[in-house]
């Protein structure tokens, strides 16, 4: 493989990164930031990404990703030095990045920690901060505030909803009108009896075991989903993020009917999918074309936008141009 040399100009890199499109007219792709057909990236979270290879990433891809995400509260547990470099490098390519779900594990701390929350991510340089709404447990009006805490801060909000509810959650059959807000019930679970007989092998075991335990009843419920996520959006929620479980995880088990739903209610600008693989993006892109908003491993950017300028996924240099690599 013979490298040539670094296109100079930021002009002519752009120019290099829209030479592989092979879209219709009405389908072009936007430049940054786009509004749809963004790709997300996650960052350090089932592998480490190093400054130096996310710094390759975006030198390289840096035209063709939209996002980066630190999953599932990686953020905390890394130097800030190092979380403010990263940041500056992503802001340098337009990349925005945002929190991941983590905002859930603040809520023990009091009532103020979330607004201290939501003004050291924007003294870090965040964009975007995440809430994950199955994890935080909270009623709805204190998430529609929690979501205008962070708008009023300055940052974008994304909520990450679930397709399954605490059944306490779920609205009795009189109360479902479209848009209607239904004052939550005590939540409830199902108790799980252990024998005084078990409990006592266990404590022989020398093993720490409570009486009894709690297992939260949970039930599917999509139209639940989308009348939040709508009173989240009215709210000033910019993207709404859907958990992969039970929907997308896996391409041979894609709940279309639930995609479908959402995509109808919503609308393709203002929800992200998360594709685990490279066959689940493949099935989104056939599904519902290029304009489709992606949450991806940073391995499955480059062929998830081949799959976007329909080359799927076996022509890189179309991406990067022919001016940047040679086979």
């Amino acid at each position: 493989m013979r490298l040539h040399p670094r296109i100079r100009s930021v002009k002519e890199q752009k120019m290099a990164a829209f030479r592989w499109k092979s879209f219709y007219e009405d389908e072009d792709r936007p430049e940054k930031p786009r509004r749809y057909g963004v790709t997300e990236l996650r960052g350090p979270h089932y592998t480490v990404l190093n400054q130096n290879l996310l710094q390759d990433i975006f030198e390289s891809m840096g035209h063709i990703v939209d996002g980066l995400k630190f999953a599932g509260g990686s953020h905390s547990l890394l130097p800030k030095a190092y979380i403010k470099d990263v940041i500056d490098v992503a802001h340098k390519h337009d990349v925005y990045v945002s929190t991941g779900d983590w905002a859930e594990h603040l809520l023990r701390k009091g009532p103020s920690a979330f607004k201290e929350y939501i003004e050291e991510c924007k003294q870090l340089g965040f964009d975007t901060i995440e809430l994950n709404v199955g994890s935080l447990g909270v009623p709805e009006e204190t998430l529609l505030r929690f979501i205008r805490l962070i708008k009023s801060g300055g940052l974008k909000a994304k909520p990450q909803f679930a397709i399954k509810f605490n059944k306490s959650d779920i609205p009795m059959a009189g109360n479902r009108a479209f848009g209607a807000y239904v004052v939550p019930a005590p939540r409830t679970s199902a108790l799980l009896a252990i024998s005084s007989a078990s409990i006592r092998q266990m404590e022989a075991l020398d093993v720490h075991l409570l009486s009894s335990s709690r297992i939260a009843e949970t039930v599917e419920d999509v139209d639940l989903l989308i009348r939040r996520a709508e009173r989240c959006l009215e709210a000033g929620a910019d993207m709404i993020m859907i958990d992969a479980e039970d929907v997308c995880r896996y391409a041979d088990s894609v709940r279309a009917d639930i995609i479908a739903k959402v995509i109808g209610r919503l609308g393709l600008e203002r929800t992200m999918f998360e594709a685990g693989n490279a066959k689940t993006s493949e099935w989104f892109i056939n599904q519902y074309g290029p304009k489709v908003n992606l949450f991806v491993d940073h391995s499955q950017v480059m062929d998830l936008e081949c799959l976007r300028g329909r080359n799927l996924g076996k022509d890189h240099r179309s991406v990067l141009g022919s001016t940047s690599i040679l086979f």
